[in-house]
């Protein structure tokens, strides 16, 4: 954790930096991955899990399963970033590609397969123990570390880090893609969308729909809803860069663009911003930088 003057002075409040882009497997999602396979049966530990990711909670399963000897399956999109596919692979998950660019058709034939080989089915974020592990353990761990803060700043795509983090007293502020919104568009409609259309955006994290039981948590507990464009959230990953000489990828830059854009209103502070990966493709950041 660090402090950012530079966000500092554009809110006029103390921002605080959780550097999740630092943790083992390059993001938050290791938190959950590890905690949720903790609590598997002696069974479910011989037969094995399948999951469904868009990058980072399959190579978070992948790392934990192989260190608790646990045999691992990971769908994917097609459209999976290929510095995540590789990680994934690297410790030794068997990965599965779906033909689907999308997260949530993908993560509907993932479901499909797992009922069919009988495997149980580890949600990357509708699930409480994922929740926990993810939100629960980074918010605990901000309060200990700074006792004063009010607010917390995240990235929302399921919405297991958020429903996580609701445990705690902090007022969330949610920082979302303008095109695939789901947390938005499920507080307007009263209900949790949990599907959308496939968009193209390198921020795969954020992309899709929310979960059930994420929103019922997170539906009192929203402070506000930020929305980016792809080229605003591009404009975090190269502002990360410049003032703080961190590489993260577009999902976690979209906290940062928030900021940078003005659509963070009247923030209590000090606040916390959770920068929650950096699994980003050479060939990607050539596009874009």
């Amino acid at each position: 954790m660090e402090p950012s003057p530079g966000l500092s002075a554009l809110l006029g409040v103390p921002v605080w930096l959780k550097l999740e882009n630092l943790q083992l497997t390059g993001s938050f999602k290791i938190r959950g991955a590890w905690f949720r396979i903790s609590r598997l049966t002696p069974q479910e530990r011989r037969s094995g899990v399948l999951t469904c990711s868009a990058g980072n909670h399959g190579k978070g399963v992948a790392y934990a399963a192989a260190k608790e000897g646990v045999p691992a399956i990971v769908c994917v999109p097609r459209s999976v970033d290929p510095v995540k596919l590789e990680g994934i692979r690297s410790h030794g998950a068997e990965v599965r590609i779906s033909e689907f660019a999308g997260y949530d058709e993908t993560e509907a034939w993932a479901k499909g397969m797992a009922a069919a080989e009988g495997l149980p089915f580890l949600s990357a974020f509708d699930d409480e123990a994922v929740m926990a592990g993810n939100g629960g353990t980074l918010a605990r761990e901000f309060l200990e570390q700074v006792p004063r803060l009010q607010s917390l700043l995240l990235p929302v795509g399921g919405g297991g880090m958020g429903a996580g983090a609701s445990f705690s007293p902090l007022r969330l502020h949610a920082a979302q893609h303008a095109l695939s919104p789901a947390l938005r568009l499920s507080l307007d409609r009263g209900e949790a969308v949990t599907a959308l259309p496939a968009v193209d955006t390198a921020a795969g994290g954020i992309e899709g729909g929310i979960g059930r039981f994420t929103f019922e948590i997170l539906r009192t507990r929203i402070a506000s809803v930020s929305l980016l464009s792809e080229e605003e959230i591009w404009e975090g990953v190269r502002w990360m860069l410049a003032h703080h000489q961190y590489l993260v990828e577009p999902s976690a830059a979209a906290v940062v663009a928030a900021i940078l854009c003005g659509r963070l209103t009247q923030p209590e502070g000090p606040i916390g911003v959770i920068i929650s990966g950096r699994n980003v493709s050479l060939e990607v950041l050539k596009r874009h930088l």
